[in-house]
């Protein structure tokens, strides 16, 4: 008899903060999972982290205005929130979060959000306000949550750098950094993807391996920065996109490094109109 009202026990959809406040009441050890939707392996596995080490789960879908630094980038993000309660469900996730802007910003914040000059690198300094934007959203949303933990995938090094350093000097909330999910391809799982045509994603299948290529070879080079203008001119030509920025930098502090050791190849490419970023 147990088994089967456990089986019945269906995943709670919440659309507001006081649906959020009554679930939540007396939940503890609590992983969240925030998310902007479009669901792939990657979100599936922080999920999985955090049902493997967490008592309850959580997981948020809120397509956050304010960190988008252009208007068409927002309206253009892939939605599928049927497809996403679906395989939320099949996940057994105790907890989906629902809200719509409102329910979000419903209070102003006393002083903004301003990052550091040493942080206004990479993505920072390409997509202005975006790590506010996130920064903003993690902080309102963790204020209302109040989990154990939070989950967030590698693949965004910069903003898991970010948020952990904030979240963690203001909240209990621990932040757990999760792998980078790549197809067999070595090709990194992104939302953004499903924006790609098949042959646009072979495309960036074989820039980034051709980065993997490029990344072995710096390993005791001296000129690596000139190798690495160089390289970004390359690619531009090889494959036909527009790189953003190309730059090695250490992985625990994000600063400018001469050596490949403890640090990644960070990149920021266009295919088409398609932004896509990685860390290798």
């Amino acid at each position: 008899m147990f088994y089967l009202l456990k089986s019945f026990i269906q995943m709670k959809i919440l659309l507001n903060n006081s649906d959020l406040n009554e679930a939540l009441h007396n939940v503890s050890k609590l992983g969240f999972v925030p998310t902007m939707g479009s669901f792939h392996k990657g979100h599936i596995s922080l999920i999985k982290q955090s049902k493997k080490v967490c008592n309850k789960t959580i997981v948020s879908i809120f397509v956050n205005p304010n960190q988008f630094n252009n208007r068409k980038d927002f309206e253009k993000y892939p939605r599928n929130i049927k497809k996403d309660l679906s395989i939320l469900k099949n996940l057994k996730v105790n907890f989906v979060y629902l809200p719509n802007k409102k329910h979000v910003y419903h209070s102003k914040r006393s002083s903004k959000i301003k990052l550091n000059k040493k942080d206004q690198i990479l993505c920072a300094k390409f997509r202005k306000g975006h790590f506010e934007g996130v920064i903003d959203v993690m902080d309102r949303l963790t204020n209302l949550i109040k989990p154990s933990k939070i989950f967030m995938g590698e693949k965004d090094l910069q903003q898991l750098y970010l948020v952990k350093n904030y979240i963690e000097k203001r909240y209990k909330s621990k932040v757990v950094p999760c792998k980078t999910i790549r197809d067999k391809k070595r090709f990194a799982l992104s939302s953004r993807n499903s924006l790609l045509s098949n042959e646009q994603i072979k495309k960036g299948r074989n820039l980034i391996n051709h980065i993997f290529e490029f990344k072995n070879r710096l390993k005791n080079k001296k000129n690596i920065l000139k190798l690495l203008r160089q390289q970004r001119n390359d690619l531009n030509k090889l494959f036909d996109v527009k790189v953003e920025y190309l730059e090695l930098r250490n992985f625990k502090n994000l600063k400018i490094s001469s050596k490949t050791q403890n640090s990644k190849l960070f990149i920021a490419y266009f295919i088409n109109k398609v932004r896509l970023i990685d860390n290798i």
